[in-house]
């Protein structure tokens, strides 16, 4: 995904980075941080990292953090990756992320956002704004078209934006997930 576009060594932003999955893998091109609001996800990315990188020696540092307030500088990240995050905020604070992660991004970056879709089989629900919806849980989920997302990244060059669609069986029946993807320049 980034391959093509950062060179080796470059410093990479996990933006939302769970447990860590796709640290182990940028820490062994790139200078990586990755950070998540969860002190509990950041707890389980520093574990993963430790069990999976001792023998590569391979580091990435993980911090708690909101998406709002970064605590980097200005231009810090050649690169960002923000997979299923912002689809977990309301409109005002996705427009602040953006605001944010264009901030700690230098000239010529690249950001790789993934969100979910209006065509995946979960849409629906109390709806709180347009396309978006609260949870039993409590979570936020929207759900963006390709224009909305073309939209909130006003400002950057898209490189490419692409459906993501596949086919998930629950219950025994199929059912349809949708996200999107887009690859952007700032």
């Amino acid at each position: 995904m980034l391959e093509d576009l950062v060179v080796p060594s470059s410093c990479v932003l996990d933006l939302g980075c769970g447990n860590g999955r796709f640290l182990l893998p940028l820490s062994r091109k790139y200078e990586s941080v990755g950070t998540d609001v969860s002190a509990t996800a950041i707890s389980r990315a520093r574990s993963y990292l430790s069990k999976n990188s001792s023998k590569d020696n391979l580091q990435a540092e993980c911090l708690v953090s909101s998406i709002n307030s970064l605590p980097f500088s200005d231009d810090s990240f050649d690169a960002v990756l923000c997979l299923g995050v912002v689809q977990h905020l309301l409109e005002g604070e996705r427009q602040m992320a953006i605001t944010e992660i264009k901030r700690i991004m230098k000239d010529g970056s690249i950001l790789v956002i993934e969100v979910f879709g209006t065509g995946d089989m979960r849409y629906g629900g109390n709806e709180i704004e347009k396309n978006t919806f609260s949870r039993k849980s409590g979570i936020i989920y929207h759900y963006f078209s390709k224009e909305e997302l073309s939209s909130l990244l006003c400002g950057f060059e898209i490189i490419e934006m692409n459906d993501i669609i596949s086919e998930k069986i629950f219950g025994g029946k199929p059912h349809r997930r949708h996200h999107i993807r887009a690859i952007a320049r700032l």
